[in-house]
């Protein structure tokens, strides 16, 4: 498990495009090359008793599914969530869309 409650990701080219659809920024070319992103013990933390999350959109799909369906990784720190006993997870129809 990641030791860290947060870090530094670089953004895949993927990613910045979604946060050009979504209307954060112009062009690909203002998105930021990092983000800082939370791992998976700030997910599990005792802050949080109960754990909601909305997630809209095709671009979210892959990660929805990976999450979901794949192993519990650091690679993909959402898929933690399984194991948390209150989490309610809200999809519109395009990101649930390779489940």
């Amino acid at each position: 498990m990641d030791p860290e409650i947060a870090k530094v990701v670089e953004l895949q080219e993927k990613c910045k495009q979604q946060q050009v659809s979504d209307g954060a920024f112009s062009s690909v070319d203002q998105v930021p090359k990092t983000a800082i992103t939370l791992a998976i013990p700030a997910l599990l933390s005792g802050s949080g008793r109960y754990v909601c999350c909305i997630v809209p959109g095709v671009a979210k799909a892959e990660a929805v599914r990976a999450s979901l369906n794949g192993p519990v990784s650091t690679t993909c720190p959402a898929s933690i969530l399984k194991r948390h006993f209150r989490t309610t997870l809200y999809l519109d129809q395009d990101a649930a869309s390779l489940l």
